[in-house]
């Protein structure tokens, strides 16, 4: 018998209905008002952490809740607000906390851009010419709501100073750690406060320290957590890291802190050896992030039990807590309204709420014995074992296709610049060229046919003549709006990964797995379970339908390989290259039959790309090597004059510019708008010899930017770029927006696109 505690890190936030989102939405559209909306999120709060009181979780976490981000949370907490945004200091009104998330008509919203390697996007920070100030406790208000109404002990939730200053932006290199420094006296306010209310445990988020090699972090580190500790003594510090283990550990444990929280799953390994090399003190305690928060398969307890035996040689079970690798915000809420799920593999998977009841099996098998969980020990393996021995893990025909792949890497026959030359003779478009990204708006109108198609109230033949109408009109306003590449508008793809997943082998998908993407976009990623196959054609009718209405060229689009794995939930029994293969040789399949069909362009886009990309640079090449590979597979195999397009959403370009020149793609678009150009600096160091399109408005945001706006991005541009390369088009695909401000915003980018090319003195 041992006293083991049991710990969340976080829960999703978005409800078991969605009803977050559709709290959020209508607020924003004004069919809810603010008290309303108020008491809608505080409902939406106090359930979520009533279901973890009532699973058993001994620490359960509070304020990790949000309206839109965390991040954006901690700005708004601290009064870094960009003063665009006309912020006069004191508490920050709901109008500047979504204007800085989704911008207003005199100010464009905060930058974008992931959390870390996930598909969770947050709001980046902007610290230049802001004096940070404590404008309320968040964390303190969050506990005192959890133990007033629900009788919750709970344990706030906090990023970090070294992360939220690390993901920020507006400071030189340099100048970091004094930067961190200037936060530290309002983490002491905030956590005085705590302590003074009675608080016990506070969890600290430093998930940056994962992405650390240096031991000027660590000297940082020792002294910000120091000062933390001095200024609150009474409190129990966790300090968290998650997905992957610190380089620096021996440094890690030895913080002023009262537990470290380490990933034993995405750093298993590392994180293993670290405490059999170094030890760990005997005044702390290790929580141990046991179950996987950001993938749904069912945890192999068992195995689990085995890994806390391992860490026990180290550190006793009385100094453990067992919690998930991360907060439980990357997966789904609940399987209970999955019901058109195969058995075999439902019984394999595991929601937030399943998870939760992992964590506390777990713990009461360490504090009562193996044999008072016996049952759910047996389940879990025999579930698991089911899967993995069934036909959809073993098919040969695919397997040996991934093994004739040799080491040499994929590539098409003729260099970029010979391949240019053809393709300008082929198409003959005019210089900085104009295009879109991909989808149109997904209209009221849209999402109720697709549902009345499903539900059988539409037949098939119905519904197509849908999309086929809204093809031929979105045609006919492209050519009036004056692109000069079309689209044909995806009107008949929910997600551009869910669309593929659901017309390849090897993919399932729930009915309620939402999760939270950005804002209020919840995506429902597809299940990758088995061996993933090439069935039939899956855009080809569509596509040829578009170029049939028009003399310019109509894009093929497809979603990537390395997107549709990296937003997938990936099965876990087989390395995460060997399925990219598999998608790419099922993706080369639908490349070659556009060829076919005579569609001779055809974007494959890998905006998640870079969020693949382990944290630690060290094992950056490894993974690029196979990612750019697997996109080159699927591409490699089309003529010379066959144009191949891709899309990346905004990254840090020249951290990954050597394997996106690999791609060899002929064009690349890059979402960079929010970025207020800084990736358009970076092309001042860094050269980019193929065709590129640079965002020049943001599509989150609902404003429509004027011609001169989009023309002051295209000339910044031109000066790092050459014009022979450079093509002109949104930041990213236009599902969420509205027509009209979509139509609005596209003529405003085609006559800034004729007024950069009047100024070139090339108009055709």
């Amino acid at each position: 018998m041992h006293n083991i505690i049991s710990s969340n890190l976080g829960y999703p936030r978005i409800g078991e209905n969605r009803e977050w989102k559709k709290a959020l939405e209508a607020y924003w559209s004004g069919k809810l008002q603010e008290d309303h909306f108020e008491n809608e999120m505080k409902l939406i709060r106090l359930g979520r952490l009533q279901k973890q009181k009532e699973a058993g979780i001994d620490l359960i976490p509070v304020g990790d809740f949000t309206y839109y981000d965390h991040m954006l949370d901690m700005s708004a907490m601290f009064g870094v607000i960009p003063r665009r945004f006309g912020y006069r200091g004191g508490p920050v009104s709901m109008d500047v906390y979504f204007a800085m998330a989704r911008g207003s008509d005199g100010a464009a919203a905060c930058e974008m851009t992931k959390w870390f390697n996930t598909n969770y996007h947050y709001i980046v920070p902007e610290l230049d010419n802001v004096t940070p100030v404590l404008t309320h406790n968040r964390p303190l208000h969050a506990y005192r709501e959890a133990k007033e109404v629900l009788g919750i002990e709970g344990k706030p939730v906090i990023v970090g100073p070294f992360t939220f200053v690390k993901l920020s932006k507006g400071y030189e290199a340099e100048a970091f750690a004094d930067t961190v420094r200037r936060f530290v006296p309002l983490y002491e306010q905030i956590l005085q406060e705590l302590e003074r209310e009675g608080v016990t445990w506070v969890q600290m988020d430093e998930p940056a320290l994962v992405a650390s090699d240096s031991e000027d972090d660590a000297k940082l580190l020792r002294e910000v957590y120091g000062r933390l500790h001095q200024a609150a003594p009474g409190l129990k510090l966790l300090l968290q890291t998650y997905f992957g283990s610190v380089d620096w550990s021996p440094e890690l444990v030895r913080l002023p802190v009262q537990a470290i929280g380490l990933d034993f799953v995405h750093g298993r390994e590392p994180n293993l050896q670290a405490l059999e090399r170094h030890g760990f003190p005997h005044d702390k305690i290790l929580a141990a992030g046991l179950i996987d928060g950001r993938n749904i398969w069912r945890s192999d307890l068992t195995e689990k039990l085995r890994l806390i035996e391992q860490i026990g040689r180290t550190v006793p079970p009385e100094r453990l807590i067992i919690q998930p690798s991360c907060s439980l915000l990357h997966v789904p809420v609940h399987l209970r309204r999955e019901t058109k799920l195969d058995p075999v593999l439902k019984r394999a998977l595991a929601f937030a709420d399943e998870k939760l009841d992992e964590i506390v099996v777990l713990a009461r098998a360490v504090r009562e014995g193996t044999d008072a969980v016996a049952a759910e020990l047996k389940a879990g393996r025999e579930a698991l074992a089911e899967l993995n021995g069934s036909p959809s893990r073993n098919r040969e025909d695919v397997r040996n296709a991934v093994d004739r792949i040799s080491d040499r890497p994929a590539k098409r026959e003729m260099p970029f610049k010979e391949r240019q030359k053809l393709q300008r003779n082929v198409w003959n478009l005019p210089p900085l060229p104009t295009t879109t990204i991909g989808s149109f708006p997904q209209t009221a109108e849209v999402r109720q046919a697709r549902q009345l198609w499903r539900k059988g109230e539409w037949s098939k033949e119905r519904y197509d003549e849908f999309i086929r109408e809204q093809i031929r009109e979105w045609i006919r306003l492209q050519e009036q709006i004056g692109l000069d590449v079309l689209v044909h508008g995806e009107f008949e793809r929910t997600d551009m990964v869910e669309y593929f997943g659901e017309k390849l082998g090897g993919f399932a998908f729930t009915q309620n797995g939402w999760v939270q993407s950005y804002g209020s976009r919840c995506v429902k990623p597809p299940v990758i379970y088995g061996d993933v196959y090439f069935i039939s054609p899956m855009t080809v009718e569509e596509t040829v339908y578009a170029q049939s209405l028009t003399e310019k060229p109509v894009k093929g689009m497809l979603t990537g390989p390395v997107t549709i794995l990296n937003w997938s939930f990936v099965r876990d029994d087989i390395p995460r290259k060997q399925v990219a293969y598999q998608i790419a040789l099922a993706l080369r399949k639908e490349v070659e039959h556009l060829e076919a069909a005579g569609i001779r362009m055809i974007q494959v886009d890998e905006p998640a790309l870079r969020e693949g990309l382990p944290l630690s640079r060290k094992h950056w090449n490894e993974y690029l090597e196979w990612a750019v590979n697997a996109f080159r597979l699927a591409t490699c195999t089309v003529k010379e004059t066959t144009q191949i397009h891709t899309h990346m959403c905004y990254c840090e370009f020249h951290d990954i510019i050597d394997a996106i020149r690999e791609l060899d793609a002929d064009v690349i678009s890059i979402e960079t708008s929010r970025s207020h150009g800084e990736l358009i600096a970076s092309f001042e160091h860094h050269t980019y010899d193929k065709g590129i399109g640079l965002g020049v408005y943001d599509i989150h945001s609902p404003r429509v930017p004027s011609a001169d706006e989009m023309l002051g991005m295209i000339e910044r541009a031109l000066r790092v770029l050459p014009h022979d390369l450079f093509w002109i088009n949104p930041d990213c695909g236009l599902k969420t927006r509205g027509k009209e401000e979509t139509v609005a915003s596209l003529k405003n980018m085609v006559s800034a696109a004729r007024e950069a090319r009047n100024k070139l003195g090339a108009t055709k």
